[in-house]
């Protein structure tokens, strides 16, 4: 919440507040014990003493005139004075700064005006580099920002504040699943409530911040007090660690019977789901430092299913470890057909095809792959089924953009992802440049209807793709997704942190 100060405000009556709506809000977080944050526009176009009057229009410039800028920087540091003397706040959440250098705004001097009344106070990255932690905003990071100490600025819909016409607002699960998402990478979320004019909050929003409740409420010690997860290398998929690195979560956003965590030095003392005291985990800890988990007796939840996998000492995940592959004949022979699956496309998720030089077809018919007796002919009917995804195919999507293993086509245009189980809600596909043809559920050729979300207009950043894939096409082995793109893949992966502009 933003208040101009009311002393230093004397520029036009039309401003002079009426009443004082931030006194009663702050005395009411702080008898709950709750941290105050302030949020603080430095830009201010209505202000005769700004530069900027609107987005194509300025008042002056500053090298022609620096005693009126000066005027203007006199008046905003003298409302944080107001601010920090009234309100004593915890945090300042300052916006705009992109609007002038660091030197124009003072900014040093503002931040020593602020430590002035509060030593410990919490600056967010929006001070041209003053700041304590960095706030990119709509599109979810790919990679885990630089900084260790970063939010997500996220909105339920397309807008900040209450749009009635905006309606286009992400699922309770979208919004569940991007916090753990946050969470796997070492961040917070910072989601935006947008109440009415009557102070009511609109039903959507209400049904989002419900499920958000019901799910941290089950899940508090894999949120709070986390550290971002370990590689993708060693898990596909999301997690993170506690404070004293002795608990190890993974976030599952579908219903599997079993995940594998791989380069695992260290033996688990033992397993559980978080909020689920009768569901049963076993564990295998095989010689090659593999960690399979067995979920056959788990009731998933509805969004995100919390595995906690703890141990006496702090893990030791090795980085360049040996990836355990054994020859396609040996894999066929696995009586687990998901088994057999999961190690042919971890194995291709690498760049290493273990079907296309062994006797497999483009099409899947008249393959000519060797057989013997022991060999599990519903895992050569998966292979048939899926031959698109897997002849001449090689190595996948790198750490960030899908939670789990994919390929890509020779001409590097199609991109194929491996669904396992059965996913809570749409997949989702971060940080693709490209623009999409088509998709399609490999096997069946059906269709499959896609939404793009957080395309924002002044960022080149890509939307966050969702995938919606019907659980009645689903294969009981794992799925593939065919995603046809105009032309071969991009990826954005560059480091997020404080966001330029947003004009």
């Amino acid at each position: 919440m933003e208040l101009k100060g009311r002393k230093s405000n004397k520029h036009s009556s039309k401003f002079s507040c009426k009443k004082d709506v931030l006194t009663p809000f702050v005395s009411a977080l702080k008898k709950s014990g709750l941290k105050t944050g302030l949020y603080f526009s430095l830009p201010d176009w209505s202000h005769p003493y700004y530069d900027i009057n609107t987005r194509t229009k300025k008042r002056y410039e500053i090298k022609k005139d620096p005693a009126r800028w000066q005027n203007f920087v006199n008046y905003y540091q003298t409302q944080l004075h107001e601010l920090s003397v009234q309100y004593s706040p915890d945090l300042i959440w300052f916006d705009g700064d992109w609007e002038h250098t660091s030197e124009e705004w003072n900014a040093s001097q503002t931040l020593g005006l602020l430590k002035k009344y509060n030593p410990d106070i919490i600056i967010n990255s929006r001070l041209n580099n003053h700041g304590d932690y960095d706030t990119p905003e709509q599109g979810i990071p790919v990679l885990s920002p630089q900084n260790p100490y970063w939010e997500l600025c996220y909105t339920m819909n397309d807008s900040w504040g209450y749009q009635p016409y905006d309606t286009n607002y992400k699922t309770p699960n979208m919004i569940v699943r991007t916090l753990a998402d946050v969470i796997s990478m070492g961040g917070n979320l910072l989601l935006d409530i947008g109440p009415k004019s009557d102070g009511s909050i609109p039903k959507e929003q209400i049904e989002i911040l419900k499920n958000l409740g019901r799910w941290t409420s089950k899940n508090q010690q894999a949120i709070y007090e986390t550290t971002r997860g370990i590689p993708f290398d060693n898990y596909k998929g999301k997690s993170s660690l506690s404070t004293s690195k002795k608990s190890l979560f993974l976030y599952l956003d579908e219903a599997k019977n079993f995940t594998k965590i791989y380069g695992l030095e260290t033996k688990p003392h033992s397993v559980k789901i978080i909020g689920d005291p009768s569901a049963v985990v076993t564990v295998d800890y095989n010689a090659e430092k593999t960690l399979t988990l067995n979920f056959s007796n788990v009731k998933f939840d509805k969004d995100v299913t919390v595995a906690e996998i703890t141990f006496n000492d702090p893990p030791v995940f090795l980085k360049d470890f040996k990836k355990a592959e054994m020859p396609l004949a040996k894999i066929l022979e696995i009586k687990n057909t998901q088994d057999a699956v999961y190690d042919i496309v971890n194995s291709l998720n690498y760049g290493n095809n273990l079907v296309t030089n062994d006797g497999l077809t483009n099409d899947g018919l008249d393959m000519e792959i060797k057989k013997t007796p022991q060999t599990n002919r519903e895992t050569l009917q998966w292979i048939s089924k899926h031959a698109e995804a897997l002849f001449e195919t090689g190595k996948g999507l790198p750490e960030g953009h899908f939670s789990g293993m994919s390929a890509l086509s020779k001409d590097k245009q199609t991109l194929y992802l491996f669904v396992e189980g059965t996913p809570t809600g749409p997949i989702a596909l971060k940080g693709i440049k490209n623009n999409i043809a088509r998709i399609r559920i490999v096997g069946d050729g059906s269709m499959l209807s896609h939404s793009i979300y957080n395309k924002l207009y002044w960022s080149d950043r890509p939307g966050i793709i969702y995938i919606d894939t019907p659980k009645e096409r689903l294969d009981k082995q794992m799925t593939v997704i065919a995603v046809l793109l105009d032309k071969p893949v991009e990826l954005y992966r560059e480091n997020v942190g404080a966001i330029e502009n947003n004009l």
